[in-house]
């Protein structure tokens, strides 16, 4: 069974099943705590990924899949807001790619390029891209 699997049937694995992941976690910088709170909470949902928490030592929110707080999101103050990061999560269905492109548009995104088959990457390459609200590359992807 895949994460994806695991994911979409609610099973949880025992911790010597589960696949490793290649990145464990990321944590971006936000000018705007509350800004990005909304944005990626409404733009996450469609994927299957929520918020988990906030309030975290560093003032952040965890945002993930059940069992997963794979993204984070903390308030600049000695370190500048993120800027540059391109950030890619994994998609259930190419309409899931599709809600999340009209969510982060609703609420503060910019489009980078709409959903769509991805050719320069592969035939089944199903994605869209937005700039969050400090401008950071943010993709939602199918494979499939």
């Amino acid at each position: 069974m895949n994460e994806l699997q695991v994911v979409l049937t609610g099973t949880v694995l025992p911790v010597e099943e589960r696949p490793i992941p290649v990145v464990d976690h990321v944590t971006i910088v936000v000018s705007d705590l509350a800004v990005s709170d909304r944005f990626y909470t409404a733009a996450l949902a469609p994927l299957g990924i929520e918020r988990l928490r906030s309030g975290d030592v560093d003032g952040g929110v965890a945002f993930g899949r059940p069992h997963a707080d794979d993204f984070g999101i903390m308030p600049a103050g000695e370190v500048a807001a993120t800027t540059t990061a391109h950030i890619a999560f994994g998609s259930p269905s190419r309409a899931a790619v599709d809600d999340f492109y009209r969510a982060a548009l609703a609420t503060g995104g910019e489009s980078r390029r709409p959903p769509g088959v991805q050719t320069e990457y592969s035939e089944g390459y199903y994605a869209a891209f937005v700039s969050d609200p400090d401008g950071n590359n943010i993709e939602a992807v199918h494979h499939g």
